[in-house]
């Protein structure tokens, strides 16, 4: 990665920030149509970094039309598999010389250290480019024997790019959840129109910038700011929109797949959890302590995979809640710009108002804060690292999805009973399993109902492992192989040759 000086970084920032952003449409970046803006906040303190284009249904139509042309006319669609991985490769690495000031971005608007947006963000989304780019010349088909009594034919498949894809992007990785959207639909081929948090949109404008350096055609890659319940709306139900995907809340989710039902575009969803981190009493204790406390508090708990739900055997229950409690008062809170913070304050005012209720309610229904357990008074969305015992399943803070750093402690006996606990829950996105014995790891990874398994680890990502939900966190995979399936239709060709 590039390493810029402070003053050079803060400069290319303020410039950044000096004006108003704008949609990036057809390859150019225009105001929204109805002249309106939008304010983005730090949420380290409250006050306005910039100014954004409140896009609406006008500015999501004039998008899409620009999607379709670029996707039926233009160089895109009629470039080489190889010359559009390295414009893919391209912009990785303009995401890598550029990280310094992107990682700045990213903390300013979310509010994560500037720290995990320079070793994990900014990383991880160059290198989902550079993984997608080598698969643009890799997509290919079969051919078939077929069992037809007379004559010859020649069988095969194709895998064609769907088409125009609509993408609704989170708060909480920016950058990284455009990159994962992103890097498939162009390496198969697809035009996109994205839509970013209104929360957290300046990466994605950023992201822009750099896609037309890296030589992505006018088009191909329209970016919409604006509300979930006016853009986002309008991208879901748009009749010519090919594809749409969408990660955020399950609720959301629901209504994305309502919207889409009127011209039946395909939908992939990668929505909430309430994953189960589940340690046995043979467990390596340091190891198994300081990955239940990464699993809930890694990006303030806003992480749709986040441990929240903490399963210790009774032989090691008090021994693990004491060293994650320790953990959790040991966490140096504060703005995501000082570089000695660990952990920031949350995204909004909303999602403070939120976490916070959650505690109390926790608190309120019986639970106990061996950590945390309150606001952090002043200016700032800041919430104390909790940790809550004398939980059971039918308390709404063991129930439901926080999207903070909340965990909840339970003890379990058998490798029966947790298999089946850890099941109790609307979701399946992500579960962690810590103990020395791998046979009992596995058995118990086939068990949950999960589409990750993080054995004696939590929260390691790569380009090429697949992600998804089970259950009512999701449809589809994001990353790997699996991802760039969910963008191409496949096509059977038949023809008779003697």
């Amino acid at each position: 990665m590039a390493t810029a000086t402070p003053l050079q970084m803060q400069n290319a920032v303020s410039e950044f920030l000096a004006a108003p952003k704008k949609l990036l449409i057809d390859g150019k970046w225009v105001a929204a149509s109805s002249g309106k803006t939008f304010e983005t906040l730090d949420p380290a303190t409250g006050e306005v970094l910039g100014k954004v284009a409140e896009g609406d249904k006008a500015d999501i139509d004039l998008a899409v039309k620009a999607a379709r042309r670029a996707f039926e006319n233009s160089a895109w669609s009629k470039m080489t598999a190889s010359e559009r991985g390295r414009i893919i490769w391209k912009l990785g690495d303009l995401i890598e010389e550029n990280g310094d000031e992107l990682a700045e971005l990213e903390t300013l608007d979310n509010g994560k250290p500037i720290s995990v947006s320079r070793a994990a963000d900014i990383p991880l989304a160059a290198d989902l480019f550079h993984y997608m780019a080598g698969w643009t010349t890799k997509i290919d088909g079969s051919t078939f024997p077929i069992s037809i009594p007379r004559g010859e034919y020649l069988a095969y498949t194709r895998r064609e790019p769907i088409g125009v894809v609509g993408q609704i992007i989170p708060w909480n990785f920016p950058l990284l959840m455009a990159a994962w959207k992103l890097g498939p639909a162009l390496a198969t081929g697809c035009t996109v129109v994205l839509k970013p948090a209104e929360q957290t949109p300046l990466s994605a404008v950023r992201l822009g910038e750099l896609a037309l350096e890296a030589g992505i055609p006018a088009g191909v890659l329209n970016i919409v700011t604006g509300y979930g319940e006016t853009a986002g709306a309008a991208l879901a139900a748009h009749p010519d929109v090919d594809k749409i995907a969408f990660t955020g809340s399950t609720e959301v989710g629901k209504l994305i797949v309502q919207a889409a039902a009127g011209n039946l575009k395909k939908v992939t969803l990668e929505l909430g959890g309430k994953s189960p981190n589940v340690v046995f009493d043979d467990a390596d204790v340091d190891s198994a302590v300081a990955g239940a406390a990464n699993a809930i508090f890694f990006n303030h708990g806003q992480c749709c995979v986040a441990g929240s739900r903490l399963f210790v055997q009774e032989k090691l229950f008090d021994q693990v809640v004491e060293g994650v409690s320790a953990s959790a008062k040991k966490i140096r809170i504060g703005p995501g710009m000082d570089r000695k913070t660990q952990m920031g304050p949350l995204v909004s005012d909303e999602q403070h108002r939120r976490v916070i209720g959650y505690m109390e309610a926790g608190l309120k229904e019986g639970a106990k804060a061996t950590a945390g357990g309150k606001k952090i008074e002043g200016r700032g969305y800041f919430v104390e690292p909790t940790v809550l015992v004398n939980t059971n399943p039918n308390m709404k803070v063991v129930r439901e999805e926080i999207f903070g750093p909340v965990v909840t402690a339970m003890p379990f006996k058998s490798v029966d009973e947790i298999a089946a606990e850890a099941n109790n829950t609307n979701y399946g996105l992500a579960a962690g399993v810590w103990t020395r014995d791998l046979g009992k790891a596995h058995q118990l990874a086939h068990r949950i109902k999960a589409g990750t398994v993080w054995i004696n680890c939590y929260n390691v990502f790569d380009a090429a492992l697949p992600f998804g939900g089970y259950k009512q966190s999701g449809w589809g995979r994001e990353m790997g192989k699996e991802s760039l399936e969910l963008y191409t239709e496949v096509k059977s060709v038949c023809a008779r040759i003697g």
